[in-house]
């Protein structure tokens, strides 16, 4: 039986203190996983602190982490974009700040990396409550936050198509302190909207995938995503792009049925599409969503007859593992560690303790001085490997 994450962890932990650095193949043969398995461990542990990382090798964190308190942690510039008052050093000394996420692994981890950075450059703590994903428990995590001192909130709600639905998260603009939505939006009209919000155009990132093929000469290209938080927005800028660039349609995604189906459902559905669209319906590339998914569908597809990329030309979206695939794939990178840095120094600034201006005590709420509500969203970057 395989360890617990916690167990596993623990154990790479271990062997990182013992041995000052490691090789991430050697460890992950060593310890019987996978090296995406492997890499969602070491990306946790090092938004912690607990490690570092470099090119494929971890170490130790000199000085280590004793007692459980956070790791020194080297001198570094601040993410750009955080905020000129970053350099103001101690200027939210005595600030905490709650930070709601669904996980700090793989996405996540980045994310949160650049939100600490910030909020520890300006001499405030970071505290983070998990989700899970969990029905409910977005404002479980910031109820229990707020009741610890949390003088302002990074939220990232459970919101399936990362976007309130019908009746869904008024909540979040009710909250008594200041808070900035992170990798999330509200439309118009909803209470949400009115909150500071910091995300990553995905729909900008589909269409640079798609504009790139475009260039290399496929005219059918198609998306394949599960449905994720994150699948609207790149669907929404996959189609803009189809429809700019004057392509020929793919086949249209499976339609969900009535019943949930399973991760393993999900991955043998999005198998099929990808197969029948490159058999029957003329496609000759894809934006896969995520990359994990790409890199277990690729052998698969080639079982089946689909040579990538002489039948298939794939780039995925994420760019987290993309690069640890046998043949090293072409990904769209959301700049993760800067929308929680840029995330991070915005609610600062609303923070009248950290130097901004006067809150009025109420997350959606505008304070008499502040400057207008921001909604910022940072473009990804498309990373080609040949």
């Amino acid at each position: 039986m395989r360890p617990h994450v916690d167990q596993r962890q623990a154990q790479v932990l271990a062997l990182v203190r013992a041995r000052g650095s490691v090789r991430v193949a050697d460890l992950a043969q060593e310890l019987g996983v996978s090296p995406v398995t492997l890499r969602r461990d070491i990306e946790a542990m090092a938004a912690r602190g607990e490690i570092r990382r470099m090119h494929g090798v971890i170490s130790r964190v000199e000085g280590g982490r004793a007692g459980g308190a956070p790791a020194a942690r080297e001198s570094a510039p601040a993410p750009a974009g955080a905020g000129a008052s970053v350099e103001d050093g101690a200027g939210a000394a005595g600030l905490v700040i709650g930070m709601v996420v669904p996980t700090t692994e793989y996405y996540y981890a980045d994310v949160v990396r650049g939100a600490r950075e910030v909020v520890e450059a300006r001499g405030a703590r970071l505290t983070v409550g998990l989700t899970r994903y969990l029905p409910g428990e977005d404002r479980t995590q910031a109820d229990r936050l707020l009741s610890t001192g949390a003088d302002g909130l990074l939220l990232t709600p459970n919101w399936d198509a990362g976007s309130p639905g019908p009746g869904e998260g008024a909540w979040t603009a009710e909250l008594p302190v200041a808070t900035v939505l992170v990798e999330r939006w509200a439309p118009p009209g909803h209470p949400a909207a009115a909150l500071d919000r910091v995300a990553s155009d995905h729909a900008h990132g589909a269409a640079t995938a798609v504009q790139h093929l475009v260039e290399r000469g496929h005219r059918r290209v198609a998306l394949a995503s599960r449905a994720t938080p994150t699948t609207p927005r790149l669907r929404a800028g996959y189609e803009a792009a189809v429809a700019a660039l004057g392509l020929e349609p793919a086949p249209p995604w499976p339609a969900a049925g009535p019943d949930p189906l399973s991760d393993a459902e999900l991955f043998a559905r999005m198998l099929e599409y990808l197969c029948e669209a490159v058999t029957a319906g003329g496609v000759s590339a894809a934006l896969i969503h995520s990359d994990t998914d790409a890199i277990m569908l690729i052998p698969r597809l080639q079982a089946r007859g689909v040579r990538v990329p002489e039948d298939l030309a794939v780039i995925t979206y994420d760019d987290e593992v993309a690069g640890l695939a046998d043949v090293p794939l072409s990904a769209v990178a959301p700049a993760k560690r800067e929308v929680g840095a840029r995330a991070a120094g915005l609610l600062l600034d609303r923070l009248p303790a950290a130097g901004g201006g006067p809150a009025d005590g109420r997350g959606g709420g505008q304070g008499r001085g502040e400057g207008p509500r921001q909604h910022v969203e940072l473009l990804p970057r498309l990373t080609i490997r040949s």
